[in-house]
């Protein structure tokens, strides 16, 4: 549930990651940070327990200044809410800082290895790590550096010691990386978690968030990372490789969302304003898809052939959260109106209880971001099994879309209330 804001450009950066964060904050959080540079030597962070308004504060009382930052607001996994273990992490040297959605599940054993080496650690964090294995890739360890001098000098780019750095990670993360020594420069790695790439006026300013709302008041041109993607995001423009360095092209969509449309609209919370805006939500799920005159129904982005779908035996549900809840109701019209056996599973569970998954099947894959890792990984063991695919998905191009043979969009507009009201309707 943590929010990542980054940016790059001729603005003055804090107003546009606090902003950024801000639009996050209905992810929920208990500690935010920011570290920031281009004005001074090094790089200079601010961190807080609670609310964003605390961190506003103390950059109120301690101001600081610069054209490239990320920002983080933290929902505590590992370590107390405190603000020595909210983020930005850094490491020894000082002159570098990362942000870090997921869960490092090794991250014991590198630590271990770390204070083997001459680190010193600060927090409870499994990010904290991810710090000093940088540091290891950029400067070399503390103990090596102790023995030529004592002073961190860069031996590596910053690009190169996060590909490295990320093959030594076991889990889901989402990173995201700055360096003193690297003015003007964010890269980030993702390999779970989403992380949007934001293309601003005139290719004169960039973003990184973790999710699109954070990037909407600057930019609706866009386009997501993939698993295994690293891009470098400089003030002259976004390059993308994989986790080995070669180069890949990744297409920049327009976003239609108009940056209100993200906003309460003068609702008391999210939720209730997305409780209203129901009827609209299914109006435009339908527009331009079902005939009025002939009772038709058209679905444009589907390669799965009229007759697979008769000659289906089984129809398999699996989602999370508020989407596996849709899945129960959709089983009692699925089966009533169909007459096909459907089978509904908590994404999560599904792929380690071995299920049965028969040649003629179907998996349906309910996800309102397209990016749930838990339904990914759900989907690719379907498809393993021989099962194609359909998703039911709000986000165009999600990862989820990429890998189905089917996809129904629901056209639902931004939804910020956890609870998915109008997706699952």
């Amino acid at each position: 549930m943590c929010g990542i804001v980054g940016y790059v450009g001729k603005k003055p950066v804090v107003p546009v990651i606090i902003d950024g964060l801000r639009r996050l904050e209905y992810r929920g959080y208990d500690s935010a940070g920011i570290a920031v540079g281009g004005v001074g030597e090094g790089l200079q962070l601010r961190r807080a327990q609670g609310k964003l308004r605390n961190l506003e504060e103390a950059i109120r009382q301690h101001p600081l200044q610069g054209n490239y930052g990320i920002g983080h607001t933290r929902w505590a996994t590992h370590g107390r809410p405190t603000e020595e273990n909210a983020h930005p992490h850094r490491d020894c040297s000082g002159r570098l800082v990362v942000v870090h959605n997921g869960i490092v599940e090794n991250y014991l054993a590198l630590k271990k290895q770390l204070i083997a080496e001459g680190h010193k650690f600060v927090t409870e964090t499994d990010t904290e790590i991810i710090a000093h294995l940088l540091e290891n890739h950029v400067y070399g360890t503390p103990k090596h550096i102790a023995a030529h001098g004592g002073e961190a000098r860069a031996k590596v780019k910053l690009e190169d010691a996060l590909r490295a750095t990320v093959k030594q990670l076991t889990g889901v993360f989402a990173l995201v990386t700055i360096s003193a020594d690297e003015p003007d420069t964010i890269v980030a790695a993702r390999s779970g978690p989403p992380v949007v790439i934001g293309i601003g006026k005139d290719n004169s300013e960039f973003f990184v968030a973790s999710d699109v709302p954070a990037v909407l008041p600057h930019t609706r041109d866009l386009f997501f990372l993939h698993d295994g993607d690293i891009a470098i995001v400089t003030s002259s423009g976004v390059r993308v490789t994989d986790f080995d360095g070669q180069a890949i092209e990744r297409t920049v969509q327009h976003i239609t969302w108009d940056p209100i449309m993200a906003e309460k609209g003068g609702y008391k919370h999210f939720m209730l304003k997305e409780i209203y805006e129901q009827p609209r939500a299914v109006r435009d799920t339908l527009l331009g898809r079902v005939s009025q005159e002939t009772g038709k129904v058209f679905l444009g982005e589907m390669n799965i052939a009229d007759d697979e779908f008769r000659q289906m035996s089984k129809l398999n549900i699996a989602a999370c959260g508020t989407s596996w809840h849709a899945g129960l109701a959709g089983k009692f019209m699925i089966e009533r109106l169909a007459r096909v056996p459907v089978e509904v599973d908590y994404a999560s569970e599904w792929r380690y209880r071995d299920p049965i998954i028969v040649p003629d099947s179907i998996t349906l894959l309910i996800t309102q971001s397209g990016e749930t890792a838990d339904t990914i990984a759900a989907q690719r063991e379907a498809k393993a099994h021989g099962s194609k695919t359909l998703a039911i998905c709000n986000v165009v191009g999600a990862a989820i879309t990429r890998e189905a043979e089917g996809t129904i969009y629901t056209h639902a507009g931004p939804e910020i209330g956890v609870a998915s009201t109008k997706a699952f309707t």
